[in-house]
């Protein structure tokens, strides 16, 4: 008996939940062949401001979390990664229109980034911060620390998960709270990261993913007053100068698009981009 093709339409990923779009809108997913792959939730502005708020009210907890703890669960997203490795390089294969080689090299280089990312974890501190040289009988010492909820719009182009997870785990790392535009047109790596890190030891709020377009988006998000930093990585293609002006009505941090070249590159200044340095005072001795 012929079976019924039956066509599966994704779900966003907010606060550790796959909510359908307020809008009710959706796209169609398709292979670089034109042949139909899936439905993808099309996010609207309400579900970005829904995303920030999740992503606030998990950002104290995740912060708070020892950089040992944060290390540990990242690294167990790894070992999740590498058990769907399969699903992620068929996905690849239908929806970049690469060969199985190339498909297989970009989950291996994603999985590996991300291990590199959560070795980080309880490392980067002792790397940028300082004890400072004072007069007098006081310790001064500068300690990096998160920036908040960060705003990402990953690379629309080249690798679609090496793209996100190059975008987030920098973040995540520092202890800040992330939500991201996906890749447009090949958002389905993206959204199995999601399912990964729903089975995972992340809370949840702590990585909203948002399938749609990214000109729809982040305008809404560049100028939001509770998102603390925007990282600009896969915005070339879009009116980024905006963007930039939007985030400084609210004083944000904003990091610059990157070529798909450099933005594969993992970076110790990716994860400090994301921190705010607090110098602290502090007494040698009573006596």
């Amino acid at each position: 008996m012929t079976r019924l093709a039956v066509p599966k339409t994704y779900k966003l990923y907010i606060g550790g939940k796959f909510p359908r779009s307020e809008s009710g809108r959706v796209y169609e997913i398709r292979s670089s062949s034109g042949e139909f792959l899936a439905n993808a939730a099309q996010a609207s502005r309400k579900d970005a401001r829904d995303a920030v708020v999740v992503a606030r009210g998990s950002l104290s907890g995740w912060a708070g979390a020892t950089p040992y703890n944060r290390g540990q669960v990242l690294y167990r997203i790894a070992e999740l990664l590498e058990g769907r490795r399969v699903q992620f390089v068929d996905e690849i294969m239908q929806s970049e229109g690469v060969t199985k080689a190339v498909a297989s090299a970009q989950v291996d280089e994603a999985i590996d980034r991300w291990v590199w990312y959560a070795g980080w974890a309880d490392k980067y501190v002792q790397v940028a911060g300082n004890m400072n040289p004072v007069s007098g009988p006081f310790f001064n010492i500068s300690v990096p620390e998160p920036t908040g909820i960060v705003a990402i719009v990953a690379p629309q182009s080249g690798g679609s998960l090496l793209g996100i997870v190059s975008a987030i785990a920098p973040a995540l790392v520092a202890g800040n709270t992330v939500v991201v535009i996906a890749n447009q047109s090949a958002p389905l790596s993206a959204i199995s990261l999601s399912e990964v890190l729903a089975t995972s030891d992340v809370p949840g709020g702590v990585v909203n993913i948002l399938t749609g377009s990214p000109a729809e988006i982040a305008p809404w998000l560049a100028s939001h007053a509770d998102v603390n930093a925007l990282d600009l990585l896969g915005a070339g293609s879009l009116d980024w100068v905006d963007l930039q002006i939007a985030a400084a009505d609210t004083l944000k941090r904003v990091l610059p698009p990157e070529n798909g070249e450099d933005a594969a590159t993992p970076s110790l200044d990716r994860i400090l981009a994301f921190t705010e340095t607090k110098t602290v005072w502090h007494t040698k001795a009573l006596i």
